[in-house]
């Protein structure tokens, strides 16, 4: 089966860089978006950032300018550089896929989650 393996998560400053990394895993046939979200508490899961099997790419717009998703392909893994973070970013990341695997196309996968708390 199909499993998303996350990483790079943990404590950071006010003003500080983190990357996160999620490699998506099993008998992949094609990946089509990949994507990550956050969940804060008490909120709602929102889309952080999103990336197409040809680059293109969404932000929410309090991320805009501050975080970079990318993806390289030939290791199924999709990025998020996350500079200048603030205090509200702090969430649980979590690593979306949407992709054909077998015996089942064109389903979405999740990750298990990461922290990323931003304190001083």
């Amino acid at each position: 089966q199909v499993q998303l393996v996350e990483s790079g998560g943990g404590l950071v400053q006010p003003g500080g860089s983190l990357r996160l990394s999620c490699a998506a895993s099993g008998s992949i046939f094609s990946i089509n978006a990949m994507g990550w979200y956050r969940q804060a508490p008490g909120k709602q899961r929102e889309l952080v950032a999103a990336i197409s099997s040809g680059g293109s790419t969404n932000y929410a717009d309090s991320v805009k300018g501050r975080f970079t998703i990318s993806r390289d392909n030939a290791k199924n893994t999709v990025y998020l550089q996350m500079n200048s973070l603030k205090p509200e970013d702090t969430a649980v990341y979590y690593c979306n896929a949407d992709l054909s695997s077998w015996p089942t196309p064109n389903y979405d996968y999740w990750g298990q989650g990461t922290q990323v708390t931003v304190s001083s």
